[in-house]
């Protein structure tokens, strides 16, 4: 029956990622107690927490809560059977207070014996904070209230990942105590993954040890704990590596100097530092090996007492002098080849942490060699579309690429990213840029690159990464490199340290497009504007359109007065100045307010005559001058951009005013100018006025004038401050309040 049945049984669990078999058969049973998982990185420990409540797909198997199946249901209908989630990392919500998130956690949750007033019982630290927010609680009270919040739902199941992660000693004795305390209520079953082996056989009456997504074996958490060999032979403890390789290491490099920081108020004197405790009174400890996640620190004195640290030391302690407010939260992420870079990559990361910042290494190596970063390769391969097979090809050229494409998919979901920086040649530039222009405009990126002094157009793209050439070749450390390559490091830290907050009576900036053709109707409107806005002004030359597009993905504009749109006239008729498929793209998926015109699609863009292709010969040209040659376009071409342009408005949710000037769309499209052509120029519109669907929010607005006539201007001024819902005076004084 139903109600005799286990609370938690997994059976033959199966979970893929693309084409990484993740969870392969996992079965168990978790009736009363609790059970803790134990394993190394990437063993599939937090997939199965993930799986249990339903934020990751199975591929079969079945899990069963009660005897009843919950495989396949929604997370919110899980934690409405029963089931209670204390996610990795605690994600406590900044800007809320303590009893913010547990009223909601109670209003949303099963009735039962955990209420508001009990989590405060059990947990009096949060009761004397309950009117702090989450980012000023420690780790350990955020830890807290994670545990409130999730037992608030009244779970019969209570599913933790790594609930003692990154948490002081002190901290993980107080959550033993908690775990404890629930386990002998005897009310609630609990699933707990835990890298911390003491910990795990500490509360827990059995262990289940984890092994490239498999189960590999249950017992008693006392024989486990009991048992040192036991432990390196199934879990790894004291080993270095998380990877399993039959590479023989020759060298190990001696581990680095510790470094003494010492807190420095501002403008006040330095804090002295705190008196040792222990065994050797004033010196500094250390791991007697190596540390791993599962080895517990053996203090070792140092030759140096505290207070003789070299000179270097003490200098570096007193050189950091970057407000804590500025980085927390905000880590560096030093990317590249460690197999072929790590010297010169390491090197990076050092600068940069002796500024006080914390540093995350990436490695992007294909050679599938042990790695020291931080975050290994087969970590980021993970994050591909196809699973990481499809990363560790064999072929250089392929495994690059789609190295390349699995970083780009990792590195915007770092919620710690503070900046990115790479080093590299042509192979190492191709990695790491493409990661780069998929990050916001504004978000601090450096590219040290053998490549940079050529046309780095097709690296850079749209985004701001800022290109360094690196004079000589990336290879070791010389008098040169190691300058280079520390311009690069600092400017890094400092970009990111000094990154300016914006203030909020700052005006809000929109996208302007213009182009040599279009300029009177831009200088016409942007005045009527700039007193509340800040106009941003992008010449229509392909990397224009992009540029403006990739601010409104960033979140960096308000809206678009996108008066000239000849961009779409070169992707249709392959010019030179083509913005891709993706314009007008930005404007969909932000829903930001559009007022736009056909600005320039009279014209298709190429450079000197001789460049134009053998296909448009005979077709009619303007030489603007001797580098640029424009193609009048024609009543057929008008058409199928009307149409294209219509489907694009159509998928807009935003405000949308597409203002048609039919006096003439470009300076040389006006009569007695050599590109007037109204009968090409009304396909254009018929296209358009048959295409939209037009509504109160989507509106096409003929006018008889030439779009450099100052009364159009007045028009997209009007009809601009109507869609953000201004008039004169209203956006920053809306701001300021």
């Amino acid at each position: 029956m139903a109600d005799q049945a286990p609370t938690l049984r997994i059976e033959d669990l199966q979970v893929h990622y693309g084409h990484a078999h993740v969870l392969q058969g996992v079965s168990l049973t978790v009736d009363h107690g609790i059970f803790s998982i134990v394993g190394r990185n990437g063993m599939g420990k937090t997939t199965l927490c993930r799986t249990v409540v339903g934020m990751t797909p199975a591929s079969g198997g079945d899990i069963l809560l009660g005897g009843q199946s919950i495989l396949g249901l929604s997370s919110n209908a899980i934690v409405a059977r029963g089931v209670g989630y204390v996610p990795q990392g605690r994600r406590v919500w900044p800007s809320l207070s303590v009893d913010e998130h547990l009223r909601l956690a109670a209003r949303s949750g099963r009735k039962g014996a955990w209420t508001v007033k009990r989590v405060y019982e059990a947990f009096p630290r949060l009761g004397e904070r309950k009117g702090h927010g989450g980012a000023q609680l420690s780790g350990g009270e955020q830890q807290m209230l994670a545990i409130g919040r999730a037992l608030l739902a009244n779970p019969r199941l209570l599913v933790m990942d790594e609930p003692t992660e990154g948490l002081a000693p002190v901290v993980v004795r107080q959550v033993e105590s908690i775990l404890r305390r629930l386990a002998d209520e005897g009310d609630i079953a609990i699933l707990l993954i835990e890298q911390n082996i003491g910990v795990a056989t500490e509360v827990a009456g059995r262990v289940g040890i984890m092994v490239n997504g498999r189960l590999l074996r249950e017992m008693p958490a006392a024989e486990l704990a009991s048992d040192r060999a036991l432990q390196e032979r199934l879990l790894g403890v004291g080993m270095h590596a998380d990877e399993e390789t039959d590479e023989v290491v020759d060298e190990i490099a001696p581990p680095e100097a510790p470094r003494v920081f010492r807190i420095r108020r501002q403008g006040g004197e330095a804090a002295p530092l705190p008196p040792a405790e222990g065994p050797v009174a004033g010196a500094v400890y250390t791991r007697a090996t190596a540390p791993t996640r599962w080895s517990a620190a053996t203090p070792t004195p140092l030759r140096h007492q505290a207070d003789e640290a070299p000179a270097e030391a003490q200098q570096s302690a007193e050189s950091a002098t970057v407000p804590v407010s500025r980085v927390i939260g905000r880590a560096a992420y030093v990317a590249g080849t460690f197999d072929t870079k790590g010297r010169e990559l390491t090197y990076i990361a050092n600068l940069i942490r002796r500024q006080g910042l914390s540093v995350v290494t990436v490695d992007l190596s294909t050679s599938r060699r042990p790695s020291a970063a931080d975050v290994g390769p087969a970590a980021v391969a993970r994050y591909h579309p196809k699973g990481a097979e499809a990363v560790f090809t064999g072929d250089r050229g392929s495994a690059v690429a789609e190295m390349a494409e699995a970083f780009a998919r990792f590195l915007p979901r770092q919620r710690d990213l503070g900046g990115v920086i790479s080093a590299g040649g042509s192979g190492g530039t191709s990695l790491a840029t493409p990661a780069m222009r998929a990050l916001p405009v504004g978000l601090p990126k450096v590219m040290i690159s053998t490549v940079a002094s050529g046309d780095v157009g097709r690296y850079v793209g749209p985004a701001d990464i800022c290109m360094m050439y690196s004079v000589t070749d990336v290879s070791g450390l010389n008098r040169i490199s190691e300058q280079v390559l520390a311009n690069g490091a600092l400017a890094l830290a400092g970009m990111i340290a000094n990154r300016p907050e914006r203030g909020q009576a700052d005006k809000p900036a929109i996208g302007v497009t213009m182009f040599g053709l279009t300029t009177a109707c831009v200088q016409a409107a942007t005045p009527s504007l700039e007193e509340d806005y800040d106009c941003l002004v992008f010449h229509a030359t392909g990397t224009g359109g992009q540029s403006m597009e990739k601010l409104a993905d960033s979140g960096l504009l308000a809206g678009f007065l996108d008066v000239t749109t000849t961009e779409i006239a070169d992707l249709f008729m392959g010019g030179v100045f083509s913005a891709g498929e993706d314009r007008l793209g930005a404007v969909i998926r932000s829903g930001l307010p559009w007022v736009g015109s056909l600005g320039a699609l009279d014209m298709v863009n190429f450079g000197p005559r001789e460049s134009v292709p053998a296909k448009y010969q005979g077709r009619h040209f303007h030489i603007h001058n001797p580098q640029v040659t424009l193609m009048r376009t024609t009543a057929e071409e008008n058409d199928r951009m009307g149409r294209w342009i219509a489907e694009k408005l159509n998928r807009c949710q935003g405000p949308v005013r597409l203002l048609i000037p039919e006096g003439g769309l470009s300076g040389i499209d006006a009569p007695g100018q050599s590109f007037w052509d109204p009968e090409a120029d009304r396909a254009l519109f018929t296209a358009l006025e048959q295409g939209l669907n037009r509504s109160d929010r989507r509106q096409l607005i003929r006018l008889p004038h030439h779009i450099n006539d100052p009364a159009f201007a007045a028009a997209l001024v009007a009809h601009f401050r109507e869609v953000m819902g201004t008039a004169p005076g209203q956006a920053t004084a809306g701001r300021q309040a």
